[in-house]
């Protein structure tokens, strides 16, 4: 059964909307609010306690008034009496009404109530006869009338999809969700305050850039008319932090959104967030060890153990990680040892024998880089810090002194996804402009995800910038991993999604 209503939306336009039988319902009692005086949506409303605070001092409490306000989960009218949850953000606590604590009024008021309510509650804490402790209502308010019913209490926001459009919703419903999401405001705040202890100074660098660098990924474009030119959103954060060690900033970092023109899925949404770190006078020795440490420290903090459990895989935290160099690991999961090979063709033979294909032309080092990401990466299951990669894959990193055609760059992997990205950052002005100009030759042979030439950040590595190291943590895929949760829209509160 549906009907129609007459509404004003914001800019003052009647227009008529159709209605399911229950929104009528609920657009009736509207209403009839509004003709007896009361205001739907109510102002400000003072509480003295939440849920949490009740349940938890139930010995003090007892007895004592209390004012608390949340949303009606549920409801149960007995004649003269009733019961109900009111849920806050820390939990839920039972409210009883009765029409002689109450009055009338106000009885009736709690009899026209729809799940999903919004309503303040003044009185007093007691325990029923079933041992669940309980406000016995004293006063009852209205603070914000629900016109659309919320999902069925037994089956609640289970369509996946449906959840992440309509994030509101499964919040209100889900409280594993809403966990998850206290939960990273938690594991950022202890990373802020762990790197504040170390000495270490946020900063905020643009989100727009002229010239889109510090990573290997497409754009996204937009424009500025004043100025006429086309910007770029951020893909990395890491130029403009190096800029700030050049200019004697000499521990920074900083945690924002970085943006990347890529596919979507349980690992990769367009926007998500990145923390970067730069140390000057460290490198990537330095930044493994700050790497394994921080994030012991943060699931000591948050979750109050090193040894965590991930999809029913028992993950150990605890420094220090394996190490293992990249040529290490291909040899160990693939028997092909790249100490031996030595030729390009060499090389592409050897992915051809093991099934991974890669370009006619690919060098020895982009070769040794696609085997590890199609057949190593899967296994590194436990905290692993693979290091030494190709200079191919690597053009902001220092190469190794004793094989220059490797640089000082680590990944960190933890269920077999990268987690941290981190060199002993190249510092060569004339090392960098070589490196660049063979982005742009990649570039302009279709690889829309190589670097582009960026004048300005190779005039501040000409001024000089001392030996440093730096990282990068993927605070998602790390949320992802503190909080067993399966895929990244999982912990990103509005993820990006495909238009209906």
């Amino acid at each position: 059964m549906k009907g129609r209503v007459v509404v004003t939306d914001i800019n003052d336009n009647v227009r008529e909307i159709d209605l399911n039988e229950q929104m009528m319902v609920r657009h009736e009692k509207l209403s009839e609010l509004k003709k007896n005086g009361t205001n739907p949506f109510g102002t400000r409303f003072e509480r003295t306690h939440n849920a949490n605070d009740i349940i938890n001092s139930f010995a003090d409490l007892e007895n004592q008034d209390v004012v608390i306000a949340g949303r009606l989960m549920s409801k149960r009218d007995m004649g003269k009496a009733g019961f109900g949850h009111v849920q806050d953000l820390t939990g839920q606590i039972q409210v009883y009404v009765r029409l002689n604590d109450v009055g009338p009024e106000k009885h009736e008021l709690f009899t026209k109530l729809d799940i999903g309510d919004i309503i303040g509650v003044s009185g007093y804490v007691f325990r029923t006869r079933k041992g669940e402790i309980t406000v016995g209502v004293k006063d009852i308010t209205i603070l914000s009338k629900s016109l659309r019913p919320l999902p069925e209490k037994w089956h609640g926001l289970k369509d996946v999809e449906l959840r992440y459009r309509q994030r509101y919703v499964d919040l209100v419903v889900n409280p594993d969700v809403k966990n998850v999401f206290i939960q990273r405001s938690k594991i950022i705040k202890v990373m802020r305050t762990y790197l504040d202890a170390q000495g270490f100074l946020e900063v905020e660098t643009p989100t727009m850039h002229a010239i889109a660098g510090g990573a290997s990924a497409r754009p996204f474009i937009t424009h500025h008319n004043a100025l006429d030119i086309d910007l770029y959103l951020r893909i990395a954060l890491e130029l403009h932090l190096k800029r700030l060690i050049v200019g004697g900033m000499e521990k920074v970092y900083e945690i924002g959104r970085v943006f990347r023109n890529e596919g979507i899925s349980v690992r990769h949404n367009p926007e998500f967030t990145l923390m970067e770190i730069y140390q000057a006078y460290a490198d990537y020795n330095d930044m493994m060890k700050l790497t394994e440490s921080m994030i012991a420290h943060v699931a000591q903090e948050v979750l109050g153990t090193t040894e965590i459990t991930y999809q029913d895989t028992k993950i150990d935290l605890t420094p220090p990680w394996t190490r293992m160099t990249m040529k290490e690991a291909v040899k160990r999961y693939t028997g092909i040892d790249f100490a031996s090979i030595t030729t390009d063709e060499e090389a592409r033979r050897a992915a051809d024998g093991i099934g991974v294909k890669v370009p006619k032309d690919a060098t020895k080092g982009s070769v040794l880089n696609e085997i590890f990401e199609e057949k190593v990466e899967e296994n590194l299951v436990q905290p692993t810090f693979i290091m030494d990669y190709p200079i191919e894959v690597s053009p902001l990193a220092k190469r190794k002194e004793d094989d220059p055609e490797l640089t000082c760059r680590f990944e960190a992997f933890i269920t077999a996804r990268e987690i941290g990205n981190a060199f002993s950052e190249l510092n060569d002005p004339l090392d960098q402009r070589e490196r660049f100009n063979k982005q742009v030759e990649q570039r302009e042979k279709g690889d829309e995800e190589a670097h582009m030439m960026d004048e300005d950040f190779l005039r501040a590595l000409e001024v000089g910038m001392p030996p440093t190291g730096g990282l990068g943590i993927g605070i998602d895929r790390l949320v992802m991993l503190l909080t067993d949760s399966s895929s990244i829209r999982d912990v990103i509160l509005f993820p990006t999604l495909r238009p209906r």
